[in-house]
């Protein structure tokens, strides 16, 4: 496949690789994303997602929160895929410098990723709100209704809601790591969620490639683009 050849040319020829990824990344590994068509945002609750996962949200209907995020955002038997592990791979042979994630399900880190700068937070992290006590995935897996933390406390979910700021230290890092790279792989996203997708402005490399089976804003101004998932594509590339 030409592309695939393409792509394998650009990433050999490349010393500062950097991916910028979304939830397309992960459906490969049997995490739905929320904009396909059988995706969250089509699917019948109460609430639209995007209003149960915001922060307000939260703080008034916690127990409505929780029931959702136990059964949509929590996928405890995944596993990395392709994307995932090739990533991994080019990290350790010192051509990738950072995976910049919107996901929050830690497959990057499941694969062997070290650099991971997730915007959005992880599902593998919660923390009390009144103590800050830390509680991993399993204290909310196994627990139902609101979870508590033995101060009384609740616990809330290491993830960026709606209506949230970034964190401060993982942006800068991102920004960096994005301005300072030769390649920039932009794949699994639709660069619809801002101020996420706003990263890519701050590129200022040799090459752009998009990765996604759907049209993007920057499909113009990539060098490369392919129309295929992601893990396929990553599963055919031999450096």
């Amino acid at each position: 496949m030409e592309e695939i050849e393409k792509l394998r040319g650009i990433i050999k020829n490349s010393d500062k690789i950097v991916f910028f990824g979304g939830a397309g990344v992960s459906t490969e590994s049997g995490i739905p994303d929320f904009r396909s068509v059988d995706g969250l945002y089509n699917q019948q609750w109460d609430y639209p997602p995007e209003t149960i996962l915001s922060h307000s949200f939260f703080m008034k209907k916690t127990e409505e929160f929780y029931r959702f995020y136990r059964a949509k955002m929590l996928c405890p038997n995944a596993e990395p895929n392709a994307a995932h592990l090739k990533l991994a791979q080019l990290e350790r042979e010192g051509k990738l410098t950072a995976v910049v994630t919107q996901n929050i399900d830690g497959l990057h880190q499941a694969a062997g990723s070290k650099t991971v700068l997730e915007l959005h937070g992880s599902t593998l992290r919660n923390y009390c709100m009144k103590c800050g006590r830390f509680y991993d995935q399993n204290a909310i897996l196994e627990s139902t209704g609101v979870p508590h933390c033995e101060c009384g406390g609740v616990i809330k979910p290491d993830v960026v809601l709606y209506e949230e700021s970034l964190n401060e230290k993982v942006l800068d890092g991102a920004i960096r790591a994005i301005a300072a790279a030769d390649l920039l792989i932009v794949g699994g996203t639709s660069l619809a969620v801002y101020p996420a997708a706003g990263l890519i402005d701050y590129f200022r490399g040799n090459h752009l490639v998009v990765i996604n089976k759907a049209p993007t804003p920057r499909d113009k101004y990539a060098d490369l683009l392919i129309k295929e998932p992601i893990g396929k594509v990553f599963s055919q590339i031999r450096i």
